[in-house]
């Protein structure tokens, strides 16, 4: 094993963190004995490094590559930051990567792009084999005029060679091309990779550089990907199984020569799911009807024929869900209706085995699916040929593999069948959703981190480890975890014992007189501004609305759809604000919100996700595929309460981030106390917490509040005139 303090050439600052140097020693050793790493550490301990420096220097000692990734554009963005500082210290080969559609220069889908891009390597292919065959004929045209007869008769078979050239080409001009990637193939592109590896360009900086030499800079980086140190990028790109087989490809690299570094990886498992979760519209279903009708082929009767009756029985499960009122009710937003039963099969399966009558489910999808590949190929060509101008996707062929699908594997632990409907904007019609969703996302994830080199999942909420392990797929991983390393006077955490705000107890006038009483405190003994996390949009709407009544301080409310960026320079360049804002939005994590930009975070109730139909499977799942023999409950920990505790305490890190920071952390509800803990069995929440974090909780009353906020600041000398009077 190398001397593991020589990672320290690829760290850019002057001395790491006492924390940090251990993390990097021991993630180094990891690395060197093949394991996997969980690595949670507070915010602003310096994580990214810590993981990244003893990476870079393995992959350096054996020739390996690094891939860096989130789900945050702040963090890719930083890890920009980290890249360029690092190049200072030590040069690396580093490329910023980001999906195709954000880069492409004349707008269109991947099909198309694919077309486009075979077509123009043929043109161009055929242009070089043009070139040299003229070269050839005038070389050999000489020497026969020379007296060499074996060069006249070889020019023959030559000029023979040159016309079938020419009249492919000829073929051709009438194809759809891309003029951006034709350049990149017939130019001289080592001005681009000289450019690109002198920094660490980001995708913005390429597809600039790109469009002013009228070049396809998405292509030219797939090109020049081979032999990189680190790239950045999403989680897309490792997580969706197909573009993560063309991503090692684009890398040069096989997995095993891969090490893989997840930020933010307490998200990990929400994401992985949505990757193997498969959808399909009604829209897509009638689209498919059209094609099938469209279709003189024998094989069209028998496919229209399956998948008419799923249309018909798609329809019928959600109307039959609908109650009086409920189709008025729906918005723009996809929402799921109930169709589990206590028969062994979902109502969509049963209302699509009334509804079928034909020779057999199975045969008419087969055939249904053979002749969607067919009208597939025959789309392609069309636009290969040019007598289309896009690429036409098959519907028949994606409506017969997921019904196919559906049938083989919505009954398979894991697998949870679901239909939602929606309101079409532009037509006012109601029309559904069915789909298969994953349950289990070590079913994406487990075989990622078993084909990679090794793997490290870094956060600041990721415990409990083993059950991280467990729900990702990680086979014996090494541990990390370091709190916040900053000084402890400089903070302080309260659980204030307030009602616990089940669901039931939010609209009783008490209890909201009593939360809007803390808040109130909160507020305004804040020697700065505070942030306010609710358990949803509605609870944030109505205490902002409540406080705007009681206090003058400047309130500002975070609402679905609008910039989240420009809502955040407004509130941090305020003093004594408040910014309300649900859990479950994009500012409880991820966004940094540093020294004066805000003192006191505040957590309003335990804000458990909406306990739907689709949760309780995977509560289920989850309980029967981690079953505990010490009799817990598996299902509710694992799908519901760590995950919930994980977004707490995400949102209690968006206050003190350096050494020199300090600020009040607020949880507002009695099941995050003590008491709370003992009365109120698996619904007190404070044993989920880390013991370290548990220790710095102080339970405090309602009331009292205002006085310890007013002590804590008040010996920080904080207030810039005289501080607020109880």
């Amino acid at each position: 094993m190398a001397e593991t303090n020589g990672y320290m050439r690829f760290f850019p600052y002057e001395e790491p963190y006492a924390n940090q140097r251990e993390a990097m020693d021991r993630i180094y050793n990891a690395f060197a004995r093949g394991q996997d790493v969980l690595f949670e550490g507070a915010c602003g301990t310096g994580k990214t490094l810590s993981s990244l420096v003893p990476a870079l220097e393995y992959a350096r000692e054996e020739d390996k590559t690094v891939v860096i990734t989130t789900n945050v554009h702040q963090q890719m963005r930083q890890f920009v930051e980290e890249a360029r500082e690092i190049t200072t210290e030590e040069s690396i080969r580093a490329v910023v990567f980001r999906g195709k559609g954000s880069m492409c220069h004349i707008d269109v889908g991947f099909e198309e792009c694919q077309v486009l891009r075979d077509n123009t390597y043929e043109v161009v292919d055929k242009e070089r084999d043009l070139r040299e065959l003229e070269a050839r004929q005038e070389e050999l045209l000489e020497a026969s005029r020379e007296g060499d007869d074996r060069a006249a008769e070889a020019r023959s078979a030559v000029m023979d060679e040159l016309e079938q050239v020419e009249e492919t080409l000829e073929g051709l001009e009438d194809t759809n091309t891309c003029e951006y990637y034709y350049n990149n193939l017939v130019g001289d592109n080592e001005a681009f990779y000289s450019w690109l590896y002198d920094d660490v360009r980001t995708p913005d900086d390429i597809y600039d550089y790109a469009e002013r030499q009228h070049l396809c800079g998405y292509e030219l980086l797939k090109d020049g990907m081979e032999g990189v140190d680190l790239v950045v990028c999403n989680y897309h790109h490792l997580l969706d199984p197909m573009i993560r087989e063309q991503f090692f490809r684009w890398l040069g690299r096989d997995p095993e020569d891969v090490i893989t570094i997840f930020d933010e990886a307490h998200n990990v498992e929400g994401t992985a799911r949505e990757h193997a979760s498969r959808t399909l519209t009604e829209n897509t279903l009638d689209s498919a009807l059209d094609e099938l009708q469209d279709s003189d082929d024998a094989r069209s009767e028998p496919a229209y024929n399956v998948i008419a009756a799923f249309r018909r029985a798609l329809e019928e499960t959600y109307e039959d869900a609908f109650g009086f009122g409920d189709r008025e009710e729906v918005d723009g937003t996809w929402e799921d209706v109930s169709i589990s039963n206590e028969d062994k099969r979902d109502d969509l399966t049963l209302n699509f085995l009334q509804q079928y009558t034909g020779k057999g489910i199975d045969t008419e999808l087969e055939l249904a699916v053979h002749l969607g590949r067919e009208l597939d190929e025959e789309y392609e060509e069309a636009y290969k040929d040019g007598e289309a101008t896009t690429r036409q996707e098959c519907q028949t062929l994606r409506a017969a593999e997921f019904v196919r699908e559906f049938m083989d594997e919505s009954a398979d632990l894991g697998q949870y069948p679901v239909v939602s409907v929606r309101r079409d904007e532009a037509t006012d019609e109601v029309y559904g959703r069915a789909e298969l969703y994953t349950c289990i996302p070590r079913e994406v994830t487990a075989e990622l981190f078993s084909e990679v080199y090794a793997t490290v999942l870094m956060s600041a909420t990721l415990r409990p480890f083993d059950v991280l392990g467990d729900v990702l797929g990680l086979e014996d991983p090494v541990s990390l975890a370091y709190g916040l390393q900053f000084p402890e006077e400089n903070r302080r955490t309260f659980a204030v014992e307030s009602p616990a705000l089940f669901s039931s107890e939010r609209d009783d006038p008490e209890t909201q007189a009593t939360i809007a009483g803390v808040l109130e405190d909160a507020v305004e003994f804040t020697a700065g501004n505070s942030l306010l996390f609710f358990p949803s949009y509605a609870e944030a709407e109505r205490y902002h609305e409540r406080l705007a009544r009681e206090t003058d301080a400047a309130l500002y409310m975070d609402e679905p759809g609008t910039s989240v960026e420009e809502l955040r320079r407004e509130f941090v360049d305020d003093d004594g604000a408040a910014l309300f804002t649900s859990l479950w939005g994009t500012l409880a994590e991820g966004v940094s919100f540093d020294g004066d930009d805000a003192r006191t975070v505040v957590v309003v109730g335990v804000p458990y996700p909406h306990l739907s139909d689709r949760m309780e499977a995977v509560q289920e799942a989850y309980d029967r595929t981690f079953a505990d023999r010490s009799g817990r409950d598996s299902g509710w920990e694992y799908a519901v309460e760590i995950p919930t505790i994980r977004k707490t305490r995400q949102a209690l890190g968006r206050v003190i981030r350096s050494p020199e920071d300090f600020g009040v952390r607020v949880l507002v509800d009695k099941r995050y106390t003590e008491a709370g803990r003992r009365e109120m069995g698996k619904y007190g929440v404070r044993e989920t917490f880390p013991s370290e974090e548990r220790g710095e909780m102080i339970d405090i009353d309602p009331e009292k509040l205002k006085f310890a906020m007013l002590n804590f600041y008040g010996d920080r000398d904080a207030w810039a005139g005289a501080p607020p009077t109880p």
